[in-house]
């Protein structure tokens, strides 16, 4: 819940800045909805993509307060990020509910970005991989299995819970242990359509730790937070996908 007209200039900067540095990486901003329309408007012409922060399952109907996936396609957005951590623990958000936001983002021709991850009691307790991975399983559209353009249509962002904004990271090995485990899951829920999958890192992502991060084997992106409300701060990350 970050952003007001105001801030719109940081992504007219960051726009500047990503044009000048002709990198190929693909970048989306996940914006409030009061946001996405305008947004659109600033990176027109831009290959940054709009996103949002989360969408309903239901296109339409009497959910006062609630935005569909149709109306943030409507407004210009292209991305959606659904299950975040912060709507799983304070909404009661269950991995079915992310499920049918997942569906939802699909019908309404949005790529879902589905958010899994543990909390520190979780992983002390040796469930970390266990609750991740049903994660994963459960909220991955079942639809998905028969898809030829999978990789294009969905992403995994692994978010250990635990160091959301606490400064706290994982480990190397213990980001690729977990990232090995959702490639696998992937692969049993969709076939090998889930080898292609994006699986993107966020946890208190920095510029100071992104490159290290991004080399670890089947993390292919990042879920940016905090570090992404700055243009200069965030595109000191997105170059660090080409020091990989």
């Amino acid at each position: 819940m970050n952003g007001v007209s105001a801030d719109l200039a940081e992504a007219a900067v960051l726009m500047k800045l990503f044009e000048a540095s002709r990198q190929k990486a693909r970048v989306g901003l996940c914006a409030p909805s009061t946001l996405i329309e305008r947004l659109s408007r600033v990176l027109a012409g831009s290959p940054i993509q709009v996103g949002a922060g989360d969408c309903h399952a239901e296109p339409f109907g009497s959910f006062t307060g609630d935005v569909s996936a149709e109306m943030l396609a409507d407004a210009g957005a292209s991305l959606v990020i659904v299950g975040h951590s912060e709507r799983r623990a304070t909404h009661n958000e269950t991995d079915a509910m992310v499920g049918a936001k997942a569906v939802a983002a699909l019908r309404a021709g949005l790529e879902p970005i589905i958010c899994v991850g543990e909390t520190y009691a979780q992983r002390e307790a040796g469930k970390a991989l266990a609750i991740v991975g049903r994660q994963v399983f459960s909220s991955v559209p079942a639809s998905l299995c028969d898809a030829s353009d999978v990789k294009a249509r969905v992403a995994i962002a692994y978010e250990p819970i635990w160091a959301i904004g606490t400064g706290l990271v994982p480990s190397l090995a213990q980001i690729e242990e977990m990232h090995g485990m959702i490639r696998e899951t992937l692969v049993r829920r969709l076939g090998e359509g889930g080898r292609g999958v994006n699986i993107l890192y966020g946890g208190s992502v920095t510029p100071g730790n992104a490159a290290q991060i991004l080399r670890v084997k089947d993390v292919g992106g990042a879920l940016v937070g905090r570090a992404s409300l700055k243009a200069h701060h965030f595109m000191r990350i997105i170059e660090a996908a080409w020091l990989r």
